[in-house]
């Protein structure tokens, strides 16, 4: 018989990927800032990254809900997404797109976590994680929101410069 994997390994495994992804972009989010050469693109990268780390303490409220140590396991797909976020810092540093292309690659980061933090509220409903649950929907509406303003920020400003 295989090892019987059940919905909590699943679970677990999941918290540890946004975890360690969580943690991977509190790094990069102040070279996006200072990569950024609108103002408003700086302060948004800043607001969230200070937003990032109350998303870290909550996940670690959560790994002490079920009782285990708060631990992050590489996410091969975060660090995807960083490395082409710095491929553009490189490529178009100094560039009146490279706004537009911080924007874009941050907004792939922020789907990223909308898809994760949705899984994650299933499951721990699924799984009866009752004070789980407002931690990781209070993640997920702070992803969706984040994700809006990276839209209104593209299309007012970022957009427009690069056309």
């Amino acid at each position: 018989m295989a090892n019987q994997k059940t919905l909590d390994d699943l679970f677990l495994d999941t918290l540890k990927d946004i975890y360690y992804a969580e943690k991977q972009i509190l790094k990069t989010l102040p070279k996006m800032a200072r990569a950024a050469q609108s103002e408003e693109g700086k302060a948004g990268f800043l607001q969230h990254r200070d937003e990032t780390q109350g998303q870290i303490e909550r996940l670690e409220q959560v790994f002490e809900i079920v009782g285990k140590p708060a631990r992050g396991k590489t996410c091969e797909a975060i660090q995807g997404i960083i490395s082409e976020g710095e491929e553009i810092m490189e490529e178009f540093k100094g560039s009146p797109a490279l706004d537009a292309g911080l924007i874009s690659s941050a907004q792939s980061v922020e789907h990223y976590e909308i898809a994760r933090y949705g899984t994650l509220v299933a499951w721990a409903n699924q799984l009866g994680l009752k004070n789980a649950i407002p931690l990781l929907k209070q993640n997920l509406a702070e992803e969706e929101a984040t994700d809006k303003k990276l839209t209104q920020l593209a299309m007012t400003a970022a957009n427009a410069k690069a056309a």
